[in-house]
């Protein structure tokens, strides 16, 4: 029977404190990855950690500001001091700020950016080095169907999630001779805490479900399994690719 399997690996997800995160660190740890939970509060990371544990893997949990240089840079070394070595990163802290773009504010386009985009840089870059250095590992960054096709008050995380496609791409050629592959997960509507308002309004939830062919939305726990594949030797032949994961909503 084909299964997935990561024992043996450790892996680093960002924004791991709920949704997409949470369901990526579960489904790592159930495949038998150790995980680096990351997010801005520790508090929060608490749950996951024991629901880490509890599917026998070991949890590390790290309270990271992803914009911050020098805390990215030493979660990093504490990872590698805790484990030994960086095998997978997740990268999918995100913030997303739905507006029309006449109203939004400079403070706001740039907030997404250094969270979105410089974030993933700086994780890359810090995680990635002991990954070159080891010539093994792979970069799943989370990107975003908005990133594909266009959407109105979503001007300023679509360009973001489009320069994570572009991130993801040129890095996989750069990286490639290093043996570390860089594909990015590309979901459309997902239940998280991020749109739970939007899908459960009554003026927006249905015209949302109206652009997706299967009409439903998806289930964190449906992209996790997702994310495990990526991260396993399953995968190994699989670099600059952008997957989609949106009910048929980019078919159209």
């Amino acid at each position: 029977m084909l299964t997935i399997s990561l024992e043996g690996k450790v892996a680093v997800v960002t924004g791991a404190s709920r949704g997409l995160g949470a369901a990526a660190a579960r489904s790592l740890a159930e495949a038998g990855a150790d995980v680096v939970l990351i997010a801005r509060k520790l508090e929060e990371l608490e749950a996951v950690k024991a629901e880490v544990e509890e599917l026998g893997a070991r949890a590390l949990v790290i309270a990271v500001d992803v914009t911050n240089e020098a805390a990215v840079e030493a979660a990093a070394d504490q990872a590698v001091a805790v484990f030994g070595h960086i095998d997978v990163l997740v990268n999918n802290a995100g913030v997303a700020p739905v507006g029309p773009l006449l109203e939004l504010e400079l403070s706001a386009l740039r907030s997404v950016f250094e969270v979105n985009v410089f974030g993933a840089f700086l994780c890359a870059r810090a995680f990635g080095a002991h990954m070159v250095a080891q010539r093994r590992g792979t970069i799943i960054n989370m990107g975003s169907i908005a990133a594909l096709a266009g959407e109105a008050e979503l001007t300023a995380y679509s360009a973001s999630k489009g320069a994570i496609v572009a991130f993801t791409q040129s890095l996989a050629i750069e990286w490639a001779r290093h043996n570390v592959t860089v594909n990015c997960l590309a979901p459309g509507h997902v239940r998280t805490d991020l749109n739970r308002r939007a899908l459960d309004d009554p003026n927006i939830g249905p015209k949302m479900m109206q652009k997706i062919p299967l009409r439903r939305v998806g289930q964190p726990e449906e992209v996790g399994p997702l994310v495990a594949y990526l991260a396993s030797d399953l995968a190994a032949y699989m670099t600059g690719s952008v997957v989609v994961f949106d009910g048929g909503q980019t078919a159209h």
